[in-house]
């Protein structure tokens, strides 16, 4: 699924609301997960996860290649971590 199906899907279920206003609503949710996550902070969406981020120090590093030393940049990486009910419903049994 893609987000402009995301934004579909919603403005089926809910015909009150037009469609520029489902794709600001969309927008407006993952601009602020991004946000809270560059911020270092770890967004809960109960029932579905948690995405973080996790930062990676510099270090040194090998080229598999030649075996020569490089420096590999410290960076942060996105986790997401499955709520129960996510992961109880992917693995149900059927």
């Amino acid at each position: 699924m893609v987000r402009s199906e995301i934004v579909r899907k919603i403005a089926d279920d809910n015909p009150h609301l037009s469609l520029e206003d489902v794709e600001r609503l969309v927008a407006t949710v993952f601009n602020e997960i991004i946000e809270a996550m560059a911020a270092g902070k770890r967004v809960e969406l109960r029932g579905f996860g948690v995405f973080s981020a996790k930062k990676y120090e510099p270090r040194m590093g090998r080229n598999p290649r030649t075996g020569e030393s490089v420096e590999v940049e410290g960076k942060c990486l996105p986790r997401f971590k499955t709520g129960k009910p996510l992961l109880d419903r992917l693995n149900r049994q059927t």
